[in-house]
């Protein structure tokens, strides 16, 4: 028999259902796959044994009295901390936030909760949700299972790592940056990056106000490793508003599209070059769509070099809480301290020329999306141009210096709100390979679709030991 710790979020949810696996057998078996796997990645910062064991308990005994339960009824969850989860600290990676327990769950974290699924955790992250590492100095760096050299990406590769290696079917974490879909391509997993306002996020947080930027090109959103458990958590992430003032309450499945659906694989980024075995995924990815009755064909996404620049101005002006705030060196890892003195000058130069009005840029941006999208809805392009880096290259300035190029058509999906799956195609080397699947504003459903048909060929790649 599969393990139970091997098995996906709608695999558990349907044994524990048929009453064929409990609850608490359910938690117990990732419990120890914790203890037997993370000393060697560090991906989970934080576990909640007591509590999620007695969770499971009550949801075994609920069960046993002939109640209604959640369909995500015993499912472990992880959880990233930069997002509050009753009694547990919010830490976002930094020291000086070790202490700052959250009063209540975020919202998709209570949704979740109401569905039956069980947090078991807390994930690493780097300080700030601000490198494309997972490192800190509260907590230490997370390793990539695949490659001990080669980076788990973030910000939520304490997840990636975690649900790679089968201490979580189910992970929860965000994305403002490709912060869910970088540390997928890294680790070889599926992240879902939903539109704007899907998932709602609240203006306060235990660990201070949610910048602007953050509010709008940040979305919470599942990592697992099926594309159908990323259906199901996230159909149970979207209902509670939170006082969240993006949030729109849209019906998760929109109108049929007329087929064959059209696919605009992006190759050219404006410029950036992109690595033979990150083209040979989307060469692979194409393939298989093309093969199940998809439309494919090549294309270029509109004002992509400006929309990677309006995306960096906007974080650049609102990023950033206005108040009092002790020097980053204060607080922050040497490694990040080395990382943003490498990385700002580049970020500047990032921003191009200045817009008189970022956000009338974008909305201009948008509408030039919205009609390449209107033909060809939905869009197949990498997540970065090329695979996870080495250990360290990250500090290094000569080959920081081409970052934002590498990842334009990932922020721009940020930039415009809209809905992103990343999904594994197969390996090179000793690393995992995933392509992005984007599609229309509140049109996850088709990104999951196109998604599904793609895993169904190419394979799930984990989960894994650590190699």
């Amino acid at each position: 028999m599969t393990e139970l710790w091997a098995l996906g979020a709608w695999d558990l949810a349907d044994l524990i259902r048929r009453g064929e696996a409990s609850c608490r057998e359910v938690i117990e078996a990732h419990l120890r796959r914790i203890d037997d796997v993370n000393p060697r990645v560090n991906a989970i910062t934080v576990t909640s044994g007591e509590e999620s064991l007695a969770a499971a308990a009550a949801a075994d005994e609920a069960r046993a009295r002939g109640e209604a339960v959640g369909p995500l009824c015993g499912v472990p969850m992880t959880i990233k901390e930069n997002i509050d989860v009753e009694g547990s600290a919010t830490t976002m990676g930094i020291v000086a936030l070790r202490e700052a327990r959250a009063p209540a769950d975020a919202p998709p974290i209570a949704e979740l909760r109401s569905a039956g699924a069980i947090p078991i955790g807390r994930t690493n992250m780097p300080e700030f949700g601000m490198r494309w590492h997972t490192d800190n100095a509260l907590h230490g760096p997370t390793v990539n299972p695949w490659s001990a050299e080669h980076t788990p990406g973030g910000s939520s590769g304490g997840e990636a790592a975690a649900v790679a290696t089968g201490m979580s079917p189910l992970g929860i974490g965000n994305d403002g940056a490709g912060s869910l879909r970088w540390p997928a391509q890294c680790c070889g997993v599926s992240a879902l990056k939903p539109s704007l306002g899907r998932v709602a996020q609240v203006g306060e947080r235990v660990s201070g106000p949610t910048p602007f930027a953050f509010q709008l090109l940040g979305v919470h959103g599942p990592i697992a490793r099926h594309v159908r458990d990323l259906r199901l958590a996230f159909g149970h992430m979207c209902g509670r508003p939170g006082g969240d003032p993006w949030h729109a309450p849209v019906a998760l499945h929109g109108p049929p599209l007329p087929a064959p659906v059209r696919v605009c694989v992006v190759t050219y980024l404006d410029g950036a070059e992109t690595a033979p075995e990150v083209a040979a995924a989307l060469t692979r990815a194409a393939a298989i769509l093309a093969d199940a009755g998809y439309l494919v064909e090549e294309g270029r996404a509109p004002a992509l070099a400006r929309a990677s620049e309006i995306y960096t101005q906007i974080m650049s002006n609102h990023g950033r809480v206005h108040r009092e705030q002790p020097p980053v060196e204060t607080i922050a890892s040497p490694g990040f301290v080395r990382f943003w003195e490498v990385y700002e000058p580049i970020w500047t130069r990032a921003a191009g020329e200045q817009a008189f009005d970022p956000m009338m840029e974008r909305a201009s941006i948008a509408r030039l999306w919205s009609a390449w999208m209107s033909r060809t809805p939905l869009v197949l392009a990498p997540i970065r141009t090329r695979p996870a880096f080495r250990v360290g290259s990250d500090l290094d300035p000569r080959w920081l210096a081409d970052w934002p190029d590498t990842m334009r058509m990932t922020v721009a999906v940020n930039l415009l709100g809209l809905p992103s799956v990343a999904v594994p195609v197969g390996t090179a080397g000793a690393l995992p390979q995933a392509v992005q699947i984007i599609g229309p504003r509140f049109r996850e459903d088709l990104c999951l679709d196109a998604a599904e048909v793609v895993e169904a060929s190419a394979g799930a790649l984990t989960p894994i030991d650590p190699r």
